[in-house]
């Protein structure tokens, strides 16, 4: 609870991936990817109720041996979306809370730190939903091109990067993109609108550093990598 405000967790956990198999339980540094994202979030000092979702028991039974309450769903369709997800389990609770935030089980970098850092955000600002965001750098949009009869095209004529001002940690403004982690929404926006994200959405940036989603095998490898050394 937040200043009197209910909040309610969810993370969706589905058992299908096309990239890893069994990902969202895969082993990294024998603890369950999804588990990385638990440990945080009962730490945290705002939520209320934290239900993980699934469609696979195996993704269960690591809820049962964590003590994290689940919610069992009805086989997942590639065509759902998350607000799909949400509302499902929105809709087999009994009681209503004031904030619902979607906690993703793919990002092993990210803190209680963020969790609460984004509820405060969404509380304090009044806003509809609260997203967290990374800077993007060379991506940023000033750089991006399309193919025209086989000629670059920039959506920046200008852009040039021999043009001084024009290095990457020049480019102005900066850019940012949802980095896949973490969303925290009103219950009027998700439960009556159905939509995750409102007309007033605040960034909650967070670092690059902290900003892996894991969907490849090779994000696997990094994050294993940087978790082994952030012990020594």
């Amino acid at each position: 609870m937040i200043n009197r405000k209910t909040v309610l967790a969810i993370t969706l956990a589905r058992g299908g991936s096309r990239g890893i198999i069994k990902k969202n339980i895969v082993s990294i540094n024998d603890k369950p990817l999804l588990s990385y994202t638990t440990d945080e979030v009962i730490k945290s000092k705002y939520i209320d109720r934290y239900i993980v979702a699934t469609d696979d028991v195996d993704i269960e039974q690591v809820c049962l041996n964590n003590k994290i309450e689940c919610f069992k769903r009805k086989k997942v369709a590639d065509t759902q979306t998350s607000a799909d997800g949400l509302l499902e389990v929105l809709n087999s609770t009994l009681n209503t809370y004031d904030y619902v935030i979607e906690i993703m089980c793919t990002n092993p970098l990210k803190t209680v730190e963020d969790i609460d850092g984004v509820i405060d955000k969404l509380d304090s600002t009044k806003a509809d939903s609260v997203v967290s965001v990374v800077r993007i750098w060379d991506n940023h949009p000033s750089r991006v091109k399309y193919i025209v009869d086989d000629v670059l095209i920039g959506l920046n004529p200008e852009e040039d990067p021999d043009i001084p001002g024009q290095r990457r940690q020049d480019l102005q403004p900066p850019a940012y993109v949802r980095n896949g982690s973490i969303y925290a929404m009103k219950w009027e926006q998700i439960n009556i609108k159905e939509r995750r994200l409102g007309p007033i959405t605040r960034p909650y940036i967070m670092s690059q550093e902290r900003t892996i989603n894991i969907d490849e095998p090779r994000d696997l490898m990094l994050a294993k990598f940087i978790l082994e050394n952030e012990n020594k």
